[in-house]
């Protein structure tokens, strides 16, 4: 039987059995519409704001504050574009930074067509921003600082308290992307002081197509998504009652694991420090400010593209980049910003593991990514130029 390892949780992850089984009188018995007023749909209604109180009590929040989306994509384009468009009468200036997500990235770029400017902050070597650039780019028409709790490629976890205390202090609205973060490292709002947190539930073993967005008392944000009502008038659309039953699962189950994290961490950095012995390889991100199961390290003088295939023929998912991205031919915008040049972008790879990996899956791919690492650079022009002191 051919070898199967599943190294890319960061893109998605499998649903787990449990949110499945949660998730399937929804299915069933329970599919009334949540608006209706009879018993049929007040079923479902009551399951609904079952996983809404859920969701708020795992997160220290109100249930009123919690959101249903679509995705963490919508998330995002909501807090952002509904903060912007709420706000700009007071301003139209909106701080980020270069290694956002592409769904953060391509809002702010179509807010720039609307007549907002944007300002996108730079990061250090490790891929994390200043607090203090933050509070040096803030002016008196600024009305937003969007950045992302942990990286989706290279697992930089950013100093999101430290810049929500700066945006309290200057009255400006703090989002946060963490659709990676969340069931990854522990969360309380009310500690964490942001006005808004996007998730993602194919992230934490719910299905895809599910998400949800914090949206703290008081925040102005506008309506995204026009409709009947629904999301206590601020997203229309009839609720998906399932999906939303099975984040609340999945979310509960990923806090309940947050103490064992300190095992996916040690096989991480059992994998980082294996990997880092394979000559020309560097580690991407922060060692310790970094999501536990995230390893990204680029091997110069090679394709990452070819990297992925081989390692797919040897049962091994893994992904170079951000998977959302993965069909571009461009490097990583993220590595980019961090001061690597394309020729050492390109050849990028991200693991990211789970509760599920084993430790002799961590040797199955020590064993392995040397071996094609390997292959791929004696097929390499670049490498023989390197041999040859060419370069």
């Amino acid at each position: 039987m051919k070898q199967f390892i599943y190294a890319d949780n960061a893109a998605t992850t499998k649903v787990a059995p449990e949110v499945l089984e949660a998730m399937m009188p929804c299915f069933g018995d329970v599919y009334g519409n949540p608006s209706s007023l009879y018993t049929k749909g007040q079923e479902a209604q009551t399951l609904l704001q079952g996983a809404r109180e859920k969701i708020a009590s795992l997160l220290n929040c109100k249930p009123t504050e919690i959101f249903f989306t679509s995705c963490g994509s919508e998330s995002d384009n909501w807090a952002i574009k509904g903060a912007a468009l709420a706000n700009a009468k007071k301003g139209k200036h909106i701080i980020s930074t270069k290694i956002e997500h592409h769904a953060v990235l391509h809002a702010l770029q179509a807010l720039e067509k609307q007549g907002f400017e944007i300002t996108y902050l730079d990061v250090d070597e490790y891929g994390i921003v200043s607090a203090e650039s933050v509070r040096a780019a803030i002016r008196p028409d600024t009305i937003l600082v969007e950045c992302m709790y942990a990286n989706n490629e290279i697992g930089t976890l950013q100093p999101i308290r430290e810049i929500a205390k700066i945006c309290r202090e200057n009255k400006v609205i703090c989002f946060t992307d963490a659709v990676q973060a969340v069931g990854n490292v522990p969360i309380d709002l009310e500690e964490l002081g942001v006005d808004m947190l996007a998730l993602s539930g194919h992230k934490i073993h719910a299905p895809k197509g599910i998400g949800a967005l914090y949206i703290k008392t008081g925040t102005r944000v506008s309506t995204f998504l026009d409709g009947g009502g629904q999301e206590r008038g601020r997203r229309g659309g009839t609720e998906n009652v399932a999906f939303a039953v099975g984040l609340a699962k999945a979310l509960e189950m990923a806090i309940a694991k947050l103490p064992e994290m300190n095992k996916v961490q040690a096989m991480r950095d059992r994998l980082i420090d294996g990997l880092l012995k394979i000559p020309h390889s560097r580690l991407n991100g922060s060692r310790e400010k970094r999501l536990p199961g995230n390893c990204n390290i680029s091997f110069e003088f090679i394709e990452g593209e070819s990297l992925i295939l081989l390692l797919d023929m040897m049962g091994i998912c893994a992904s170079t980049g951000s998977a959302c991205s993965s069909k571009s031919l461009e490097p990583s915008h993220v590595l980019l910003a961090i001061g690597l040049p394309h020729e050492k972008a390109h050849g990028s790879l991200r693991l990211t593991i789970s509760h599920e990996t084993t430790d002799a899956e961590i040797d199955y791919i020590l064993e392995k990514v040397p071996q094609v690492v390997d292959r791929l650079r004696q097929m390499s022009p670049l490498y023989e130029d390197y041999l040859n002191g060419k370069i």
